[in-house]
């Protein structure tokens, strides 16, 4: 007899244990993971964007203009010695934002 008035009370039990779980992940989706995605999406965006004369800051921290571009990397200019430009080449994904022109005026 015992056995019978603990069993769960069908739909309404199995909601019961489960809801719990379920809100749960419905919270993560809104407040982490998509936002996460909108600044991915955005980001993707505009790295396709850039174009060369483009005044950009890396993820590192690096301010320079571009260059030169290719499909996956790009050469920033960061420096100029003895009027000879000082450039490094990255990934097109380590660009960060790019910057209001006229932000950097000592290239």
């Amino acid at each position: 007899m015992a056995q019978t008035a603990a069993a769960p009370e069908g739909v309404g039990g199995m909601l019961m244990q489960f809801g719990p779980i379920v809100l749960i992940f419905v919270v993560f989706w809104f407040f982490l993971i998509r936002p996460q995605q909108k600044r991915q999406k955005e980001h993707i965006k505009m790295c396709e964007a850039l174009k060369k004369g483009d005044e950009i800051m890396t993820i590192g921290g690096i301010a320079g203009r571009i260059a030169d571009m290719t499909e996956q990397h790009i050469v920033i200019e960061i420096s100029r010695v003895d009027d000879k430009p000082v450039t490094i080449t990255m990934q097109r994904g380590a660009v960060q934002t790019v910057l209001p022109r006229g932000t950097i005026k000592s290239i």
